[in-house]
C-alpha cells in the first residue's frame, strides 16, 4: 500500500490519480479535510494531520511506502510512526530552495535532514515552483483579463503538478532511487509576462500583465504567508540564481519524456481563468 499526503493538494490529488490508473498498488489518500468523494473509486481516503503525527497511525497501517509533505513541526514524530508501521520507502516534496537556500527555506531543510537521518529508505523530490502558483491569478483574469505580479522579465523554469506527480508515482514503484535527491522543474524558463500571453492564447483572449513593485507585491502575500517566507519568495523571483534559472532535464531522464511547457498547463487549466 502507497500512502499519499497532501492528497488533495495540486500535486497529491494528481499522484492519487497516477497510482491508480496504473493498478496494482493500493492507495491511501490523506488530509485534513478528505472523504471518498474526494478520491477515484477504490482509493482508502484517511483524514490525518501531518502537524498531529499520531494521527497519521490509521493511516500508516500496511503501509509499505510513504509520499509525504513538508507540514507540520515534527518530522521525526511522523517518521518513527512509518519506520513502527512498516513503511520501507519514503518520498519526500520538498523545495529547490532547500538546496540554493537553506538558510530560508529551513522547514523544508530540516524535513530532508530528518528524513536522511530516519533509516529509512528515502528519496528527496527538490520541486522548482509549481505552474499551479498561476492559479492566484485566476480571479482578477476572471473579472478583468488583468494579472498583477512583480519582476514581470525575470525567468523561472516553473514545473508542471503533473510532472512533479508522475516523478513522484516512478519513483515510490520503483527500485533505485534510494538516497537519491531530484530538482524537478519545467522544460525552459519562462517570465511572468511571458506565462500571462500563455494563459491569454489558451483562452484565446487578450490578458493584460502589470507589473507591480516589490513592496506592493509583498503587501498582498503577507495576506497569506508569514512574512518570511514572502521574502524569501520574493527573493527567488526577483533575484534567482543561476540555480534556480536552469532548467535541471531531471523530469525527461525520470520519465522519458520532455517535461511540460506552462503553456500545457494553461490549456489544460483554461477554465478556471474563463
Amino acid at each position: 500500500m502507497i500512502v499519499v499526503t497532501g492528497a488533495t493538494g495540486n500535486v497529491g490529488q494528481a499522484l492519487v490519480s497516477r497510482l491508480t490508473e496504473a493498478g496494482g498498488e493500493t492507495v491511501t489518500a490523506v488530509a485534513r479535510h478528505v472523504g471518498t468523494d474526494d478520491v477515484p473509486a477504490g482509493v482508502r481516503a484517511v483524514a490525518a494531520d501531518l502537524g498531529d503525527p499520531h494521527s497519521l497511525t490509521p493511516a500508516l497501517e500496511g503501509a509499505k511506502a510513504l509520499f509525504l509533505l513538508v507540514a507540520g513541526e515534527d518530522p521525526a514524530g511522523i517518521l518513527r510512526r512509518a519506520a513502527a508501521a512498516g513503511v520501507a520507502k519514503v518520498v519526500l516534496l520538498s523545495s529547490q530552495g532547500a538546496g540554493t537556500r537553506p538558510q530560508a527555506y529551513t522547514h523544508a531543510a530540516r524535513f530532508e535532514a530528518a528524513v536522511a537521518g530516519s533509516g529509512l529508505p528515502f528519496t528527496v523530490l527538490r520541486s522548482g515552483g509549481l505552474a499551479s502558483n498561476a492559479l492566484a491569478w485566476a480571479e482578477p483574469v476572471r473579472r478583468h483579463r488583468t494579472v498583477a505580479g512583480p519582476f514581470a522579465d525575470v525567468a523561472l523554469p516553473f514545473v508542471d503538478p503533473a510532472d512533479v506527480a508522475a516523478v513522484a508515482a516512478a519513483v515510490l514503484r520503483e527500485d533505485g532511487h534510494d538516497g537519491a535527491t531530484y530538482t524537478l522543474t519545467g522544460p525552459e524558463p519562462t517570465t511572468p509576462r511571458q506565462r500571462t500571453a500563455a494563459l491569454a492564447a489558451a483562452l484565446g483572449e487578450p490578458v493584460t500583465f502589470v507589473e507591480q513593485s516589490r513592496e506592493e507585491a509583498r503587501a498582498e502575500m503577507i495576506r497569506f504567508m508569514p512574512p518570511a517566507v514572502a521574502e524569501a519568495t520574493l527573493t527567488v523571483l526577483g533575484t534567482p540564481t543561476p540555480e534556480e534559472q536552469t532548467a535541471t532535464g531531471d523530469v525527461e531522464r525520470l520519465l522519458g519524456r520532455p517535461a511540460a511547457p506552462f503553456s500545457a498547463w494553461a490549456a489544460r487549466h483554461a477554465a478556471a481563468f474563463r
